[in-house]
């Protein structure tokens, strides 16, 4: 059983600190509509505020409440016979921040190559979640958000709003930010609402 409060996974021990130690000094706007697919509007609006580096260093908290003192039996818990366990949700949401990080990261760098999509559910298939414990899971999920936020919190401020394609749509970084946090955020309240209710 993974405990947070009790009986933190080796090396989680400063999982709940900010990660965001120096931030910067001018103020980083929501990103227009024309700065991502409109299909991603869906998670860029269930950000609110406009300090996305407080608001993504506060959902790794928020999230680490939500997972502290589930089992394996939660974390194997579907909803639905085709639905992704929980632990497969996590598998999805620490894939899906890496990617959209690695384009954030190039854009930032004024990189115009085209970068490709990529097929959520192959990935989930394909990947070791529903063999892994929990535990180290949550410790992917805790390392994949401070990689992001160290990379987002070194950004001077002209790449935050620099443009790139990726899926043949053009994004901005700042749209980049507010997707991965929206994305998590859609799939946290998925796991309040369908797999951790009442268990």
């Amino acid at each position: 059983r993974f405990v947070e409060s009790k009986n933190p996974p080796s090396g989680s021990k400063h999982m709940l600190e900010p990660a965001v130690i120096n931030p910067p000094a001018f103020t980083v706007a929501r990103p227009q509509p024309d700065e991502y697919a409109p299909y991603y509007s869906r998670y860029v609006s269930l950000v609110e505020g406009e300090d996305i580096l407080s608001t993504l260093d506060q959902q790794r908290r928020q999230t680490m409440m939500l997972l502290s003192g589930r089992d394996e039996e939660d974390g194997n818990f579907r909803y639905a016979p085709e639905k992704w366990s929980a632990k497969e949700v996590l598998g999805h949401v620490c894939d899906t921040e890496r990617i959209f990080a690695y384009r954030a990261l190039r854009i930032s760098r004024s990189d115009a190559t085209p970068m490709e999509g990529f097929e959520q559910d192959d990935y989930v298939r394909n990947g070791p979640f529903a063999h892994r414990a929990l535990s180290d899971l949550v410790e992917d999920l805790i390392a994949v958000r401070r990689a992001t936020l160290s990379l987002l919190r070194n950004l001077d401020e002209a790449a935050w709003t620099r443009r790139g394609t990726a899926n043949k749509n053009e994004v901005s970084v700042r749209g980049l930010a507010y997707i991965i946090a929206g994305h998590e955020l859609h799939h946290r309240r998925i796991l309040e609402e369908k797999y951790f209710a009442g268990r």
